[in-house]
C-alpha cells in the first residue's frame, strides 16, 4: 500500500467513526482517537520535559541580539558599529561581535577581518581581532565563493560551534548579528543561551514594519525582552537645499508605539556608509566626526545602561 493510499484510508475512517478505534497502516497499529484524559496526560509528559537548560557562554557577562524580521534593513551596519561603538567609548570594555547569519555572513567584510581562526590549547576557536571587537563568522570557515547549502540541523551544529566552542571570555557585551526572519537561528539562541535583550532594525517602509512586527512577537513569545527600535533610511537629506525627503514614508513612529516599544536611534540615509561597509572600516572609526558616528556612541550608551539596569535588577533578585 502506498502512503497516499494509506494516509486516505485513516481519513476516511476518521470521517465514518464516532468511537475509540484502531487501523491498520502500513504494517503498524494507528490510535485515532483518545479520550480527554489521555490527551491532558501526553501533554503534562510533554511539558515535564522542558525547554533546553539555559547556559551561560563561559566569560561572557551579557548578550544582546541585533535583529529585524526583513533582510536589506541594515542589519548587520547596525550590529557592526554598535559593538565598536561600545569599544570607543568603554575602552575597558571587553566587546565580542558573532556573526550568527550562517547562510549570509557579512561581518568579515564589515570588519575588515579573513582567514581562518586557529585553535587554542583548550580545542577552542581564537576569534579574531579587529578595532578592538572579538569577532567569529560563519565566513571566516567557509571560503567566501562556497554557498552554505545546509539543512536546519547542520546550521544547528553551525551554531552551536560558534558559541560554545569559541574562546569568547572574558567579554563584558557579546553582540549577536542574527539572520533575517524568524526561525530556527533565532529559536535556538532564545532557548539556549540567557539572552539579556534584542535591538530590532527597521526601515520605514510598510513591507518591513510588517515583518517588524512579526519579529517583535517572536521575541515576546520566547520570553526576551526588547531593548529598543532602530530606524535605519528613515529620511535622505537633499545635498543642495538641505531638504528632509521621507522617501520611504513615516510609519516607524506609529509601528513603535503600536507595539509599546521605543525608537532608540534614527539613521537617515547617507552615501558614505555604503564606503565603509565595502572599506571594511565602519563608520564610528572612518568618520569619527560624522552624525552617524555621534548617533551609534549614542546607541551604545543606551545599550549600556540598558545592560546595567538588567544587572541591578538580578541583583536585587538575589537579595
Amino acid at each position: 500500500m502506498n502512503l497516499q493510499r494509506a494516509f486516505q484510508r485513516v481519513y476516511n475512517v476518521l470521517l465514518n467513526s464516532n468511537v475509540n478505534t484502531v487501523a491498520p497502516v502500513c504494517g503498524y497499529t494507528v490510535r485515532l482517537k483518545h479520550t480527554k484524559e489521555e490527551i491532558n496526560e501526553h501533554r503534562a509528559k510533554v511539558m515535564a520535559k522542558g525547554l533546553p537548560e539555559k547556559k551561560p557562554l563561559p566569560g561572557v557577562k551579557s548578550i544582546i541580539l541585533v535583529a529585524s524580521g526583513k533582510g536589506g534593513v541594515g542589519k548587520t551596519t547596525t550590529a557592526v558599529n554598535l559593538a565598536c561603538a561600545m569599544k570607543v567609548i568603554e575602552p575597558d570594555k571587553e566587546i565580542g561581535l558573532l556573526d550568527a547569519d550562517v547562510f549570509g555572513p557579512s561581518v568579515p567584510l564589515m570588519m575588515n577581518i579573513s582567514g581562518e581562526p586557529m585553535l587554542n590549547d583548550d580545542n577552542l576557536i581564537e576569534p579574531l581581532l579587529n578595532y578592538g571587537v572579538k569577532c567569529m563568522s560563519m565566513g571566516l570557515l567557509v571560503s567566501g565563493e562556497n554557498a552554505v547549502v545546509w539543512r536546519g540541523l547542520m546550521v544547528m551544529q553551525a551554531l552551536e560551534r560558534l558559541t560554545r566552542h569559541v574562546a569568547w571570555g572574558p567579554l563584558d557585551c557579546l553582540v549577536v548579528d542574527t539572520p533575517p526572519g524568524t526561525g530556527d537561528t533565532h529559536l535556538s539562541l532564545a532557548q539556549n543561551l540567557p539572552i539579556d535583550g534584542a535591538v530590532v532594525v527597521t526601515t520605514p517602509q510598510s513591507a518591513a514594519l510588517q515583518v517588524t512586527k512579526r519579529g517583535v512577537n517572536m521575541f515576546e513569545k520566547l520570553k526576551v525582552p526588547i531593548v529598543g527600535m532602530v530606524e535605519n533610511m528613515s529620511h535622505a537629506i537633499c545635498s543642495s537645499c538641505g531638504t528632509k525627503n521621507f522617501v520611504f514614508g513615516t510609519d516607524t513612529q506609529l509601528t513603535a508605539d503600536q507595539m509599546g516599544l521605543e525608537i532608540i536611534q534614527s539613521f537617515e540615509v547617507d552615501q558614505n556608509m555604503s564606503e565603509c561597509i565595502n572599506s571594511g572600516k565602519p563608520a564610528i572609526y572612518a568618520l569619527p566626526d560624522s552624525t552617524h558616528a555621534e548617533k551609534y556612541r549614542q546607541l551604545a550608551n543606551k545599550v549600556f545602561k540598558y545592560i546595567e539596569n538588567k544587572e541591578n535588577e538580578r541583583a536585587k533578585a538575589k537579595e
